[in-house]
């Protein structure tokens, strides 16, 4: 199994997202012991956040080794490409950005982040799972 160039390029780059991860890790471990005044809502969030920027980084990772694998090309390999690290960053941006603000206990008008997100996430495992099914 080969990777073409833009999709090593691309995981290279997701690679390097891991770091942000991390300290989104050390973050949290503030917010458990108390550092950082949060409502129950917020600190859930934040957890939401973080939990998916993780396990969408993989599936970005994973989703990179099986789109060369396709026979897509033109919009929808790009959509297989990059539907999931968008999502990544979208969804997990979208939870900290609807919970940004003192004392807030329910999402503010920055929720569209994470449901566009949402979409990005199903465009891109749609296509992918289509593309690998249909190669």
């Amino acid at each position: 199994m080969q990777l073409s160039d833009a999709s090593r390029i691309i995981a290279g780059a997701i690679l390097l997202t891991i770091v942000t991860i991390q300290f989104g890790g050390w973050f949290m471990t503030k917010i458990v012991r108390g550092d950082i005044p949060m409502t129950d809502f917020q600190k859930s969030f934040a957890r939401a956040g973080h939990g998916h920027a993780g396990v969408l980084v993989i599936l970005s990772l994973v989703g990179l080794l099986y789109v060369d694998q396709t026979s897509l090309s033109g919009v929808l390999l790009w959509l297989g490409r990059l539907g999931i690290p968008v999502a990544a960053i979208l969804m997990s941006g979208g939870f900290f950005a609807s919970s940004a603000g003192k004392g807030l206990t329910k999402p503010n008008q920055f929720i569209w982040v994470l449901w566009l997100g949402a979409l990005s996430l199903a465009v891109g495992v749609v296509t992918l799972g289509l593309g690998l099914i249909t190669a």
